[in-house]
């Protein structure tokens, strides 16, 4: 493993088909579709993780010369059924590459993807215009335009497009070169630590013998401080256990054994790019994704969970994902609301609705973290829409 070199953190985002996967192969070498349901089903379910040593020689970006900064990728799904995974993915983004077809050009997911970045307050963004290969010249400036029209006076208005086919390669050189001067954003390594686990599992295999089994992994990022192996960690809001058709919840303490970041082993994790913390949980606790959407730091320094929140808001003007142009309505007490906090989704009764504030009771409680980022989706037709944005007060 290279030591002492930046780290960054990016999503790939943008609607289904487009190309995502396809282009964080052809970058990193490794297929994050690695789920066993994904590869059936051909969509990135769950977020998926490759990474790559972006390294520099003279002016040219690539695979080859002296190590310039180590990139973690989030490849965040793009089917419209799995937006709430793709907010929670959006929560470990330093900087996000936003993919477009050039034959398929602008789509509702497009449009809801990237107001879901702004909403999550993730300013830097390159614009991917993929599918080169299969437009004609003309065909492909006229997307081009079209892209620049949609960015207008949104977030990503000042965004570098690059066209390529990553399927044939080209042009990748220029999305090395740009990878290459995104700002590393300013890291807080003095503040206790404060790790977001978006996935985790159990990575040891049916039959292994009891004294080689590993301990529960938890797949994520580290917002601020520093973890080294052997600190013990607590984990909120921990362990639902139902009891009289009541779920509660049990906040878990553990050590940390290993520290993954990639393939490599490393001594203690920063800010900066998605890592493994292997645990001294039993595997069963942490398997499925038992553990996603918590939230982990050292003993006694989390809040206490809570499942009632006060939040302030905005609302877009339109309803996000969907083809039809359909304005945005006011919030209504007792309505439901999905929230996405941090790598956390969970859903909302509405007890108060005010101009510019809700009080919402949840059906899976938080870690309120004062000022924390929140998309807000409503329910249309059995979807999930995106409709605003707001933080914990």
């Amino acid at each position: 493993m290279e030591k002492d070199i930046p780290e960054l953190n990016i999503g790939i985002v943008g609607h289904i088909d487009h190309g995502k996967t396809t282009l964080l192969e052809k970058l990193t070498g490794k297929n994050t579709d690695t789920h066993s349901e994904e590869l059936k089903r051909g969509i990135t379910i769950k977020l998926g993780y490759a990474d790559l040593l972006l390294k520099k020689q003279g002016n040219e970006y690539g695979k080859q010369g002296e190590a310039f900064r180590y990139i973690s990728f989030v490849d965040a799904p793009g089917h419209e059924m799995l937006m709430a995974t793709m907010l929670s993915g959006a929560a470990i983004m330093d900087a996000a590459i936003l993919v477009i077809a050039a034959n398929e050009g602008i789509k509702p997911q497009t449009r809801e993807h990237l107001t879901a970045l702004g909403a999550k307050n993730i300013k830097q963004i390159i614009i991917i215009q993929n599918k080169i290969d299969l437009v004609d010249k003309e065909q492909a400036k006229k997307n081009y335009k079209e892209i620049k029209e949609f960015v207008k006076g949104t977030i990503a208005e000042n965004s570098k497009i690059i066209p390529i086919s990553a399927q044939q390669e080209i042009n990748l050189e220029e999305v090395y070169k740009t990878l290459g001067e995104i700002e590393i954003p300013k890291r807080n390594l003095e503040e206790k630590p404060l790790f977001l686990i978006a996935r985790s599992f159990d990575i040891n295999r049916p039959g292994s013998e009891i004294k080689g089994l590993k301990g529960g992994i938890l797949g994520g990022i580290i917002k601020k401080g520093v973890l080294k192996i052997g600190d013990e960690i607590e984990i909120k809001p921990g362990l639902s256990e139902k009891k009289d058709n009541k779920f509660s919840y049990k906040t878990l303490k553990t050590k940390i054994s290993a520290i993954f970041k990639g393939k490599d082993k490393i001594q203690e994790a920063k800010p900066g790019s998605t890592i493994a913390l292997e645990t001294e949980l039993d595997p069963k606790i942490t398997k499925a994704d038992s553990l996603s959407g918590c939230i982990a730091s050292i003993p006694n320094e989390l809040p206490e969970i809570t499942s009632n929140i006060k939040i302030s808001y905005k609302l877009f003007k339109e309803v996000l994902g969907i083809e039809e142009h359909k304005e945005v309505e006011d919030i209504k007490t007792n309505e439901l609301l999905m929230l996405a906090i941090n790598t956390t989704i969970t859903v909302g009764q509405v007890l108060s609705a005010q101009k510019d504030s809700l009080e919402l009771a949840l059906k899976i409680p938080i870690v309120p973290l004062k000022g924390e980022n929140i998309g807000i989706a409503r329910n249309f037709n059995s979807h999930w829409r995106l409709i605003g944005f707001g933080e914990i007060i």
